[in-house]
């Protein structure tokens, strides 16, 4: 270690931001998570223990993965190496291993490799890594914002225990505001500021769950406020309405919250509640969400789930397809938001949906002939081998409608399609039912 390294570690901690010196070094020190560190919970069994296999951790930003590794950092016997998967190469995680190798083989002692933000490797750094967390070389522990199922390597998933870390509720924020204004030791204590109520349950509501936005905001207020007649800064409502200017909406165009996003959208469209469809339109808009790929999934959601029960929502669908590709934005979003409301308000029919889906399962389990009277008739000598013998053309009879066979004999009495009682779609059960009764 040179004088340089020694002056930047000795000056890390006080450097450091307040989010990173606020972390806890203890598993009593870590707020909310509950549901995965209660001292009634596994994974802090075996955090205690120092009996820990490869974990994953993942979930938005600010909700404590890399919290939870430092504590592991803290409390565990063996070797902790942390490395960033955004930076790291594979020479990095090759001299991770080696020394991993050397403790085990000279000391009998384990290696934890940390990786935050594991999702940014590459299918080749995963693979690299995985015989060696196989032979127990290293202890793995990930931490990634996006689902783990889509975006790490498999095997490693089948070897890791994945945690889900959840958002931080409004109390848990309030409980790390306060230790950050008020702690003396790792907080701002000593800067003698104070925040009102009011401030509190601003920054806990608007920073959305995450920690690290809320205490950034704290951190630049008070080291910009200028201090009242009574010598302390007080961090007021406005303040923090200034330091943490507009919220930051959690989701990413690549990852989970982008699924999770047009999940809640196309369920809200499916539901028929437009407040909830255009909530969830104007989220994905403002995070820069792809126009063209909202309008496709609506175009699938009008002929999936309202189907001929308004056989228009489709035709809206097309419409605002075509649109929001010539207009662009910002002026789009009112195509859409006009789109959405449409389907959303449309009465629902998943009949179309069902049929294809039996239809397609009865074309994979059974083997089938076509009908010879419907089998093709326009070359020489089909009908000497009976092709479309005995076809009665539908347009010589009464309402363009005359009974005869069309399914093929192995399930002739089969029904795909179920017409509902829904809009449209009545007048088309009505119509069918009538017609199958007549008597020809």
């Amino acid at each position: 270690m040179d004088l340089f390294d020694y002056v930047r570690e000795q000056n890390g901690d006080k450097e450091s931001p307040l989010a990173s010196r606020l972390r806890p070094t203890t598993l009593d020190e870590v707020v909310g998570q509950k549901h995965i560190i209660g001292k009634d919970k596994l994974l802090y069994r075996a955090i205690q223990a120092d009996k820990l296999g490869s974990l994953i951790f993942y979930g938005p930003p600010g909700t404590g993965k890399t919290t939870l590794a430092k504590v592991i950092a803290n409390t565990t016997s063996a070797e902790f190496k942390q490395i960033n998967a955004t930076i790291a190469g594979k020479k990095d995680m090759e001299q991770v291993v080696e020394q991993a190798k050397n403790n085990m083989g000279m000391y009998g002692k384990k290696t934890i490799l940390f990786v935050d933000e594991i999702h940014r490797f590459n299918k080749g750094q995963q693979d690299y890594l995985l015989p060696f967390v196989e032979d127990g070389t290293l202890i793995l522990i990930g931490a990634t914002t996006e689902n783990p199922y889509f975006e790490v390597n498999s095997a490693l998933i089948s070897r890791s225990s994945v945690f889900e870390l959840k958002s931080l509720d409004k109390e848990d924020i309030k409980t790390l505001l306060k230790r950050a204004v008020y702690d003396v030791e790792k907080g701002m204590g000593s800067y003698g500021a104070e925040i009102t109520e009011e401030a509190l349950e601003f920054l806990a509501d608007i920073s959305g769950g995450d920690a690290r936005n809320a205490l950034n905001a704290v951190e630049l207020g008070i080291l910009t406020t200028e201090r009242g007649e009574d010598g302390k800064i007080h961090l007021t409502i406005d303040v923090a309405q200034e330091c943490i200017q507009k919220r930051v909406v959690r989701y990413d165009k690549t990852g989970d919250n982008h699924y999770d996003t047009i999940s809640a959208f196309i369920k809200s469209l499916r539901g028929s509640d437009p407040d909830a469809a255009v909530y969830y339109l104007a989220k994905m808009l403002y995070a820069g969400e792809d126009i063209k790929f909202i309008a496709r999934r609506m175009m699938i959601c009008a002929s999936e789930d309202v189907g001929n029960a308004d056989p228009n929502a489709l035709t809206v669908a097309v419409s605002a397809s075509q649109a929001v590709e010539r207009i662009g934005m910002p002026e789009a979003q009112i195509i859409l938001a006009q789109a959405a409301t449409y389907i959303a308000g449309a009465p629902k029919s998943n009949a179309s949906y069902l049929a294809i889906n039996e239809a397609m399962q009865s074309v994979r389990e059974q083997k089938t002939t076509v009908p010879a009277h419907l089998q093709d008739a326009h070359y020489k000598g089909a009908s000497q081998l009976g092709h479309g013998v005995g076809y009665r053309y539908a347009h010589d009879y009464p309402e363009h409608y005359v009974k005869q066979q069309y399914l093929p004999d192995e399930i002739k009495d089969q029904r795909f399609y179920k017409p509902t009682e829904n809009g449209y779609e009545k007048n088309i059960k009505e119509r069918l039912e009538r017609l199958q009764q007549r008597e020809d």
